[in-house]
């Protein structure tokens, strides 16, 4: 069991039976009152993020969270005609690429396009149910459409989206060309570094 002042950025909890991380953590102490712990926590099924106070006496039971290396290996789009969600995501075993199964778009999260087909990735597992999946902080894509850096073109602070060989679009500096390989934060979704130059 955790007491309220373990409850640090990262740790998994059990709040009515679901399963929550920690996202931020207050520690407050007022005058002639017992201190309390303020928190953001988010669930890991649902994703919803929700912010409470912990006291003293709580007691909070630590999640059980087991990590794996999976395989993406493809996604097939939904049929909108058929009224269906975001398709499938399909994943193998890491070691084993007969064993596949499928996750849906939510579990999957908004990253899913920084993804290419055979990307090793953790799969989060709470009750031998996954309930998601852990990216690496950062991917290495491949630039396939970039439009032309235009001379004076520095109003939006030099900066042009491009399109990555995942489908992705992400905003670029105006020296990145077609073919160069770019490094991705997959948390933010953001541009860090050219990693490799085209030919």
């Amino acid at each position: 069991m955790l007491s309220y002042n373990e409850l640090k950025p990262g740790v998994f909890i059990i709040l009515d039976g679901q399963p929550y991380v920690v996202m931020e953590f207050k520690f407050l102490r007022m005058q002639q009152r017992k201190p309390v712990t303020q928190t953001k926590i988010k669930n890991i099924i649902s994703g919803k993020t929700i912010e409470k106070t912990f006291q003293q006496t709580d007691k909070l039971e630590e999640a059980e969270i087991e990590t794996r290396p999976v395989k993406y290996l493809y996604h097939r789009p939904a049929r909108r005609s058929l009224g269906e969600g975001g398709g499938e995501f399909w994943f193998s075993e890491k070691d084993n690429p007969s064993v596949r199964f499928k996750l849906d778009e939510s579990l999957v999260g908004n990253y899913i396009d920084l993804l290419k087909p055979n990307s090793l990735i953790e799969a989060m597992s709470f009750q031998k149910n996954i309930i998601g999946v852990k990216m690496p902080v950062k991917v290495d894509l491949k630039v396939v459409e970039a439009p032309p850096a235009v001379k004076g073109n520095t109003a939006q602070g030099g900066t042009k989206q491009v399109k990555l060989e995942t489908g992705a679009a992400v905003n670029v500096p105006l020296f990145i060309n077609e073919g160069d390989i770019i490094r991705i934060n997959t948390e933010t979704k953001q541009y860090t570094e050219r990693a490799e130059k085209g030919s």
